[in-house]
C-alpha cells in the first residue's frame, strides 16, 4: 500500500493537541489492514521526519440501539506516533 492509502486523516482533537505539545506525538486514522511498520514508513515518507515508536488502537464496529431500532457504528483503527526528539510536523501551522 502506499502512504496515501495507509494514512487516512489527522486526528484533530484537545488529546491529540495536547499530545502533539507534549509528548512530542502525533496521531492519524490508518488503514484498517496497516501494521506498524507500514504507518511507520508512510509517515516518515509523508512528512519527511524521524519515527521513534508507534502505538496502535483499534475500535471494533458494533450496534447500537435507539427506539427499538438497531444502528450500525462503524469502526475505526488510530495510530499514535512518536517522533523523534527535534522533529515536527506542522499541520495547521499559520491557520
Amino acid at each position: 500500500m502506499d502512504h496515501t492509502q495507509i494514512l487516512l486523516r489527522p486526528v484533530v482533537t484537545e488529546k491529540a493537541t495536547a499530545l502533539r505539545d507534549g509528548a512530542n506525538q502525533v496521531s492519524f486514522f490508518v488503514h484498517a489492514d496497516a501494521n506498524k511498520i507500514e504507518i511507520k514508513k508512510a509517515v516518515e515518507a509523508a512528512f519527511n521526519v524521524k519515527v521513534t515508536g508507534v502505538n496502535v488502537v483499534m475500535k471494533k464496529p458494533s450496534e447500537r440501539l435507539r427506539n427499538r431500532r438497531a444502528s450500525h457504528v462503524a469502526g475505526w483503527r488510530k495510530a499514535y506516533v512518536t517522533l523523534a526528539p527535534g522533529e515536527k510536523i506542522e499541520f495547521f501551522e499559520g491557520v
